[in-house]
């Protein structure tokens, strides 16, 4: 009886030992991280890729083949001037106005002198015994040395020069493109010889870039290029090579000029990356 209640009370004791044990559950395996989809590659880093492949790329200079600087050829005062730094204008298109005050009294001046002379050449011809109504009639040597004695010749073309002048005052565009330099103001004196402003033709554009001596012979005249300005590095532009500089400087840099394809974001003076 007693070996009974003994085992009774060992097999209890176990089952409260094992009743206290926490129960442990594995870990769960840990799902897969997917891997990142691939960016699509910009066409600056495909242009990239392609230069470090073919090995060739460098830095270059957007420039403009043309710049013109607008002048008076007259000294006046500016009374209309709107240019503004980058202003697109067309060839032919007023740009500038300049006083007229001063030239119409003389234009009027010159005038009165005309008429002075006038008179004095008719004077001249009576005095040889033609009647006012008959001076046309008078052999041509003799009315023409009657004009130059009377000073009309010259008071003619005093005055044809200064209608003449008179058209200066109004100053056009002499070629399409953008206002790049503005060197006056409004209401300030124009003087011949000093620019009012330039104009460069955004029409045509190239691009300056240096080769190494060792590479010129890749870079014969009529070679496509591609130009990718900083400014705009998604942008692809085609050019062609047009002049090779025919001195190699000190560093063994030889200047190279491709001709660009025309595009409303490239303007002078851009930097950029120039490959074949």
């Amino acid at each position: 009886m007693n070996r009974h209640i003994a085992s009774l009370t060992l097999l209890l004791a176990l089952a409260a030992c094992q009743s206290r044990q926490p129960v442990v559950f594995p870990d769960p395996e840990p799902a897969p991280t997917p891997e990142p989809a691939a960016e699509a590659a910009t066409p600056s880093q495909n242009l990239q890729q392609t230069i470090a492949a073919e090995g060739f790329s460098s830095k270059g200079t957007i420039e403009a083949i043309t710049e013109v600087p607008v002048y008076s050829r007259i000294s006046e005062q500016i009374v209309q001037f709107d240019i503004e730094l980058g202003q697109r204008i067309r060839k032919g298109q007023v740009v500038t106005r300049l006083s007229q005050d001063v030239l119409k009294d003389r234009i009027a001046r010159g005038q009165a002198d005309l008429e002075r002379a006038e008179f004095q050449y008719q004077a001249i011809l009576m005095g040889q015994g033609y009647k006012r109504n008959e001076l046309e009639q008078a052999p041509e040597e003799i009315k023409r040395q009657a004009r130059v004695n009377s000073g009309y010749n010259t008071a003619q073309a005093a005055l044809q020069q200064l209608e003449h002048e008179l058209t200066y005052c109004t100053i056009t565009a002499p070629i399409s493109g953008a206002v790049s330099r503005v060197e006056t103001t409004l209401y300030s004196a124009a003087t011949p010889g000093v620019p009012l402003f330039y104009i460069v033709d955004t029409e045509h554009l190239k691009v300056s870039f240096d080769v190494l001596e060792n590479e010129l012979h890749k870079f014969p005249l009529g070679t496509p290029i591609r130009v990718i300005s900083i400014a705009y590095p998604s942008e692809e532009h085609k050019a062609t090579v047009s002049a090779i500089s025919p001195v190699v400087e000190k560093n063994g840099m030889v200047r190279l000029e491709g001709t660009l394809t025309p595009h409303p974001h490239l303007m002078p003076g851009m930097t950029a990356i120039v490959s074949r």
